[in-house]
């Protein structure tokens, strides 16, 4: 009974995880409260020292990014290495929940394995 209730839990995280629906960077305002994946080259990034916080400007150079990746001083040290480092000028996919900050998406990263370095 144990190893059933396992074989279903993992194959319930699975389909989770990979439920996730890909869109097009340009469609990202278009997927406020949505769970999705959206791949793009990081044009520029900034981190703030004082608020700990990092931005990874997505689909073009600030203020003209498609996409706002931010990652909170708690979640930045969960990185191996920097993130406005490690990524600037790389092509990634991100997942998560898109949110609208001031009127451009957005997505919180807490977790590293949420942004893959992408060949496209």
């Amino acid at each position: 009974m144990k190893k059933i209730a396992l074989i279903l839990f993992i194959a319930f995280a699975s389909a989770k995880a990979f439920s996730q629906k890909s869109i097009d960077i340009k469609d990202a305002a278009k997927h406020i409260g949505d769970s999705v994946t959206v791949c793009s080259k990081v044009f520029t990034t900034r981190y703030l020292d004082q608020a700990g916080i990092t931005f990874l400007n997505v689909g073009g150079a600030y203020p003209d990014n498609l996409l706002t990746i931010v990652i909170k001083g708690e979640d930045r040290k969960k990185f191996k290495d920097a993130p406005e480092d490690a990524f600037k000028d790389k092509n990634i996919c991100v997942t998560g929940t898109i949110i609208d900050y001031k009127g451009k998406p957005e997505i919180a990263v807490t977790d590293p394995a949420q942004i893959k370095i992408s060949d496209k």
